[in-house]
């Protein structure tokens, strides 16, 4: 007997269960943009592409290997690294971005409040950005973002033992920098 599977997958066909899955994770996804981007018009662009992303990608999601919000972390992860990737080509071919997309005055205030928010964990980022990659991924996920060590190494798509052992180095080397531990909440 085959199980029926809830969760993401049924709401790409479902407009109803994607608008619900959306209410559900929107704020944390905009929460997760906004620490890694400071311009609101980005933030809300990139929130778009993540939920797009969703729709296309809901056939991958496995409960068995995290919960919804790791996935939706490690789609977002993605989404902002191929945006940065975009830009460096834009501003190679073009020398300046264009095409913003405007936004009403109630959704910038919105933007920047959030963006305002989470300036410290930017500061807290910017401290992890000499660490190896993937150390700084994971430190990212479990102590900027809140997840648990099991579900930042679902979203980066690694062994919970590799976490472990990640999250404990990258630890160690950002305990060295003055004020960053009380940047990321000391030793989640």
């Amino acid at each position: 007997m085959r199980r029926e599977q809830t969760g993401p997958p049924d709401f790409a066909r479902d407009p109803d269960a994607f608008e619900t899955f959306y209410r559900r994770h929107v704020d944390a996804v905009t929460r997760f943009l906004a620490r890694r981007a400071a311009d609101p018009h980005l933030v809300a662009d990139l929130t778009a592409e993540v939920f797009l992303a969703v729709l296309d990608s809901a056939h991958t999601y496995r409960p068995d290997r995290g919960t919804e919000i790791a996935w939706l972390y490690g789609v977002a992860r993605n989404t902002v690294l191929a945006q940065r990737r975009r830009t460096a080509r834009e501003l190679r071919a073009t020398g300046r971005i264009a095409g913003r997309r405007l936004l009403d005055a109630d959704d910038i205030a919105r933007l920047e409040e959030r963006v305002d928010a989470e300036s410290p964990a930017r500061l807290a980022l910017e401290a992890m950005a000499d660490l190896p990659d993937g150390d700084r991924a994971l430190l990212e996920l479990v102590a900027v973002d809140g997840l648990s060590p099991a579900e930042a190494a679902a979203a980066l798509g690694i062994g919970q033992g590799a976490a472990r052992v990640r999250l404990h180095r990258a630890r160690r080397r950002i305990q060295r920098v003055p004020g960053v531990m009380e940047l990321i909440g000391g030793t989640k």
